[in-house]
């Protein structure tokens, strides 16, 4: 006599159907290359800051956008997740990003209280602007690029692609400018960099993006214009080169 099928092997068997992802409960197995979107429930602290990632698909829009961009040869699995305080990075072992919801709760607090009002466009900004930093840092892995593993100058090498990503679209530059005025925000409540700290010291980055902002485009930000900005246009034009000329082998 034949055993009967369980209900969860006719299921998995029903799944494993190409036409018939559709089915309550069946979810397609993720691509073998390019980056891949996930979300993990979030901690009750952090409930707030997952549901702004839910809402405006903001971890799916900016993998959406890499993969517009750029093929990449193996998964790279983009994760929003509750991290403890561990801080957002990328793992070179498992091709796993993790953007922390923890990590927003900071920003949204000195935004709030700089501004008196609640902070989601900002952080969102803040989302597509680390999303990108930390794609850099997969995309120097898995191009082996010079700066790979070499501290400040792969940091800088990530800051520098996400100027570059983020300027390729129309409103790239308010982000960036956003993402300047966090790392503001940030270097006033901590005035005194971590030792330990790869990146370079906020206010720097902010005058990075500051800079890169003008230099890709000065008519548009006059008031960004400085003596010591003068640089900016050729400093633009120096990262938009040296990163295409570096992404060539995956461009699409």
């Amino acid at each position: 006599m034949t055993p009967r099928r369980s209900r969860t092997a006719l299921a998995s068997t029903l799944c494993a159907t190409a036409l018939l992802w559709a089915l309550p409960g069946c979810e397609p197995p993720p691509p073998a290359r390019g980056f891949v979107a996930r979300h993990e429930k979030p901690a009750e602290a952090d409930r707030a800051n997952a549901a702004l990632l839910d809402r405006l698909h903001l971890v799916e829009l900016v993998t959406a956008d890499l993969n517009a961009y750029l093929d990449v040869p193996h998964r790279i699995t983009v994760v929003a997740r509750s991290c403890g305080g561990e801080g957002s990075g990328y793992d070179p072992e498992t091709h796993r990003i993790e953007l922390c919801y923890d990590d927003l709760t900071e920003d949204r607090q000195r935004f709030e209280e700089a501004d008196r009002h609640p902070a989601d466009e900002p952080l969102a900004d803040i989302v597509r602007e680390t999303l990108h930093h930390e794609a850099g840092h997969a995309l120097v892995d898995a191009l082996d690029l010079p700066v790979r593993d070499q501290g400040r100058a792969e940091e800088d090498a990530a800051d520098r692609f996400a100027q570059l990503m983020l300027l390729r679209t129309p409103e790239g530059d308010r982000t960036l400018l956003t993402a300047a005025r966090a790392y503001d925000l940030a270097a006033a409540a901590d005035p005194t960099p971590d030792p330990d700290d790869e990146h370079a010291p906020d206010q720097a980055r902010a005058e990075s993006h500051r800079c890169a902002a003008y230099g890709a485009s000065p008519a548009r930000h006059p008031d960004l214009a400085t003596p010591a900005r003068a640089h900016c246009a050729a400093t633009w034009t120096t990262t938009r080169d040296r990163w295409t000329a570096d992404l060539t082998p995956l461009l699409r």
